[in-house]
C-alpha cells in the first residue's frame, strides 16, 4: 500500500486494534465493517461494528461474509496463517510490520492514503511526524539517559526485546532497554528472564504497563523488594500500556509521557492516565 491509491476501499476489516483506531481519527471509520474484539476506541463509534472474533483467532468466515476490499494485519498481533488464508481467500491484506517508531509513523502516513482529506492527514499525520522529529534530535542523543526495563508479562516475567517497536521508543524518549540484547533459550524477540536477570541488570527505571498483562499495585510491590536502582528512588511506574504498543495518533502521547518518566530525575510513582 502506498500513500496514494487510485482506487480507495470502501470496506475494511481491521485485526490491529491501534490501527483500527487511527482509521477513526482520520475520518475513515464510516469504512470501517469489521474489528477484533479488542479494538476498543474509540468506544462509541465501534459499538455497532460487528466482531471478527480475536487478533490471534480471528473468524475467516465472518471476515469473509464481511466482503471486505481491504484488511489491516500485523505481523506481530495476527498469525502468518490466518493473513495467508484470507489473501488465498482473494482479499488484499496489508500488513503492518512496525519494529520502530520511524516505520509506524510511516505506515499511518499510508493508512491516510487510503482516502483520509487533506485536513485529516494535517491534523493527525503531521503532528506525530513532527512529535518523532523533535524526538529523534533530543533524548536519543542526551547523556542523561535511563536503563529501563519493560516488562508485557507476569509468571513468568517476560520483556520487552531490543527487535521491537516498543524498545525502539523507548530508545527515542531517553531509555535504554536493559534488555535489549538479553537472549533466552528460546530466542524470543520478548525474552523470558528472572529477578536474578532483573537484579543484575540493575534498572534505573522500571515501567509496567496495563496491557497485555495488568500489571498493577501488587506488582511495584514485588519490585520495591528488589535490590535495584529503580526501587531505591521511586522509579517503579504503572503506565497506560498503548504508550508501548500502539500506533497511530497515541504516539505523540506517548513520546510526550515516556520522555518525562525517563529523563533523569524523572516523575516518581504511577503515572498511568
Amino acid at each position: 500500500m502506498t500513500a496514494r491509491r487510485t482506487v480507495v476501499p470502501g470496506r475494511i476489516v481491521s485485526l490491529v486494534p491501534s490501527w483500527t483506531e487511527a482509521l477513526f481519527e482520520l475520518g475513515l471509520g464510516d469504512r470501517v465493517v469489521g474489528v477484533t474484539e479488542y479494538c476498543v476506541h474509540p468506544a462509541r463509534a465501534l459499538a455497532q461494528v460487528p466482531r471478527v472474533g480475536g487478533t490471534k483467532n480471528p473468524d475467516l468466515e465472518r471476515i469473509a461474509s464481511l466482503r471486505p476490499d481491504f484488511v489491516i494485519a500485523n505481523r506481530e498481533e495476527n498469525t502468518r496463517r490466518d493473513i495467508e488464508r484470507l489473501r488465498a481467500r482473494g482479499f488484499e491484506v496489508w500488513v503492518s510490520d512496525a519494529r520502530t517508531v520511524a516505520v509506524a509513523v510511516r505506515e499511518l502516513r499510508e493508512l491516510a492514503g487510503l482516502g483520509a482529506s487533506e485536513a485529516a492527514v494535517r491534523a493527525v499525520v503531521e503532528p506525530v511526524e513532527r512529535a518523532l522529529a523533535v524526538a529523534a534530535i533530543g533524548p536519543r542523543a542526551r547523556a542523561d539517559r535511563s536503563t529501563v526495563f519493560c516488562p508485557i508479562w507476569r509468571h513468568p516475567w517476560m520483556a520487552v526485546g531490543g527487535d521491537t517497536y516498543a524498545s525502539d521508543l523507548l530508545a527515542l524518549c531517553g531509555g535504554d532497554n536493559v534488555f535489549a540484547n538479553f537472549e533466552d533459550r528460546s530466542g524470543r524477540r520478548y525474552p523470558i528472564v528472572d529477578e536474578v536477570d532483573i537484579v543484575d541488570a540493575a534498572p534505573e527505571v522500571i515501567l509496567l504497563p496495563d496491557e497485555p498483562y495488568p500489571f498493577g499495585p501488587g506488582d511495584v510491590d514485588e519490585l520495591r523488594a528488589l535490590p535495584v536502582p529503580a526501587a531505591r528512588s521511586a522509579r517503579i511506574h504503572l503506565i497506560d500500556g498503548t504508550w508501548v504498543s500502539w500506533y497511530g495518533p497515541r504516539i505523540v502521547r506517548a513520546i510526550e509521557a515516556l520522555q518525562s518518566l525517563l529523563a533523569s530525575g524523572g516523575a516518581h510513582g504511577s503515572a498511568r492516565t
